[in-house]
């Protein structure tokens, strides 16, 4: 069988590492910042290396600060394009669960976040049962805020559930 470019990972290739810059954002709201490769390592379920790469990239492009055996912080720029995948996600584990009913919503969700437009989870979001206002229940940090009235989503956002996907 003929191998492409495709099967090397193409939600990799694709999401352009929105998974790490999303992962970093969930885990700097459970703990204070720099937050460790290692941590978003395994709530991505990639090496620490790969991470590490990733860090580098995202420094030189402004989006978050990285210092070796400290850690990684999002900048202004990284938080703000952070806040709208978290945005993306929590609308698509919402789309996933309650209309697909996906066991494995929250990693679908991560594995599609850097894929699908804000226009396209806008309009997702109309089509979920709480009429579009998944995105304002959300408490920025992968689970539906207390008043929202809303099933609870894992604190990690599906990073879990993402261990073992392809590099």
């Amino acid at each position: 069988m003929e191998t492409t470019a495709f099967d090397c990972s193409v939600g990799e290739q694709m999401n352009g590492g929105s998974q790490y810059l999303l992962a970093l954002f969930i885990v700097e709201h459970r703990e204070a910042p720099p937050v460790s490769p290692s941590v978003v390592a395994e709530a991505v379920g990639r090496t620490p290396a790969t991470v590490i790469e990733v860090f580098h990239q995202f420094d030189d492009e402004g989006l978050l600060t990285y210092e070796p055996y400290d850690g990684a912080e999002l900048t202004p720029k990284g938080r703000k394009r952070a806040e709208d995948l978290h945005k993306t996600y929590v609308t698509l584990s919402w789309f996933f669960r309650s209309v697909l009913d996906l066991d494995n919503y929250e990693s679908e969700a991560m594995e599609m976040v850097g894929v699908v437009s804000p226009e396209v989870a806008e309009r997702l979001a109309t089509t979920l049962p709480d009429g579009g206002r998944v995105a304002e229940m959300s408490d920025g940090a992968g689970t539906p805020s207390p008043s929202s009235g809303a099933a609870e989503t894992s604190d990690t956002a599906g990073t879990s559930d993402t261990a073992g996907t392809s590099e």
